[in-house]
């Protein structure tokens, strides 16, 4: 069992909902990311999904967008981010997953960032422009290795797409709560209740909601409907807002540990 299905398995013993945190690796650097990391694990994130930073996002909005270029023109790279993972990994115990395209795992080699990422102390990949059907060597031999391979389910899957995510899904299913990209939202979505009993009844996987969620009172109400709630936007949002703080780190400490439900 990695640290993702250990984690998930501790909050159910607790009762407890999982709050995700994601940030995009190397912005504003990478000693900042760990930084972050550390900071974000004291103010009781439960698991870091940390953004490996991509020139053609099909998922992400503008914010997210952003960073990434900000990242991509310091020089930060898929090598680089598994060094600086590396150190993570030595000072914190919160499970760690890459949310990163297809492309940049494709030029490193499927096999080769596996057993990198592994080296490193990561935990799971969240990969959201490589589909089930384009999946199944890579997530056979990540499954293998004991690296966890996170899916997506959305408001548009149907139950015959649910049922195949469901028995080769590990860890945690990621739902994205709307069609469209990342980004603050005012409302969530009407439907999301009844979209999320309809995966439940398929699979007795953890579901974590993310897109879109924007404050803490929605973050409480998709806690109660799920087993943990994603949040990213927002605070690579607050990071921009205090690129030249001397105090960052714990001002986005503070910032995320406002979603603690």
């Amino acid at each position: 069992m990695n640290r993702v299905e250990e984690k998930f398995k501790q909050l159910k013993s607790k009762s407890q909902k999982a709050l995700v945190a994601f940030i995009t690796a190397g912005y504003p650097d990478l000693g900042t990311t760990e930084e972050l990391v550390q900071e974000l694990e004291r103010r009781g994130v439960d698991l870091i999904e940390i953004g490996v930073p991509f020139s053609d996002p099909l998922a992400d909005g503008p914010v997210i967008q952003e960073a990434s270029v900000f990242a991509l023109k310091r020089g930060v790279n898929l090598v680089k981010i598994l060094a600086a993972v590396k150190k993570i990994r030595a000072k914190v115990s919160l499970p760690i997953c890459l949310m990163s395209y297809y492309n940049p795992i494709f030029c490193f080699g499927d096999k080769k960032f596996i057993d990198q990422a592994l080296a490193s102390g990561v935990d799971g990949v969240i990969i959201p422009d490589l589909p089930l059907e384009e999946a199944g060597e890579f997530t056979k031999y990540a499954h293998k290795k004991g690296l966890v391979n996170i899916c997506f389910l959305a408001p548009t899957s149907t139950l015959a797409r649910i049922k195949k995510i469901a028995k080769v899904a590990r860890g945690f299913i990621y739902y994205v709560s709307l069609t469209g990209v990342t980004g603050g939202r005012e409302r969530l979505a009407k439907d999301l209740k009844i979209k999320l009993a309809k995966i439940k009844q398929n699979t007795a996987l953890p579901i974590c909601v993310g897109f879109g969620i924007s404050s803490p009172q929605q973050a409480g109400a998709v806690c109660k409907m799920s087993e943990g709630v994603i949040i990213g936007s927002v605070i690579v949002k607050k990071i921009k807002e205090n690129l030249n703080a001397v105090n960052l780190v714990s001002k986005i400490g503070a910032f995320v540990e406002r979603f603690n439900v």
